[in-house]
C-alpha cells in the first residue's frame, strides 16, 4: 500500500485543476475528509488514501519514486479541453435530473 500526504494530495489536485468537491465525487468520499487531510487535521482509512490514489491515477497523475506528482497524460474525459468545475458540477446535476 502506497502512501498518500497532504502535500501531494493538494498538488495533485492542483495539476489537474480539480475541487475538493470533483476529487471526492471522483472517489467517493466527504469534502470534509479531503479537507481535513489536507489541513492536517486528520489521517483517513487506508482504504480512503486508496480511493484517492486510484482516482488520480486514473486521471493520469504519476507519483514519482521521490513522491512528487505530475501529470502523464493529459485528462481523457475532456478530449484535452479544459473544463472548469462549474461545468463539471453543472453536467452531474444535470445527469442525476434525468
Amino acid at each position: 500500500m502506497r502512501n498518500l500526504t497532504a502535500e501531494q494530495l493538494l498538488a495533485a489536485r492542483t495539476l489537474l485543476k480539480w475541487s475538493r468537491v470533483r476529487l471526492g465525487a471522483k472517489c467517493n468520499l466527504s469534502e470534509a475528509t479531503i479537507s481535513e487531510f489536507e489541513n492536517g487535521l486528520r489521517k483517513p482509512h487506508p482504504r480512503k488514501v486508496a480511493a484517492m490514489l486510484l482516482a488520480f491515477e486514473g486521471s493520469g497523475i504519476v507519483f514519482s519514486a521521490e513522491g512528487s506528482p505530475s501529470l502523464a497524460r493529459p485528462e481523457v474525459q475532456t478530449g484535452g479541453r479544459h473544463t472548469g468545475n462549474r461545468s463539471w458540477r453543472r453536467r452531474q446535476t444535470n445527469r442525476a435530473a434525468e
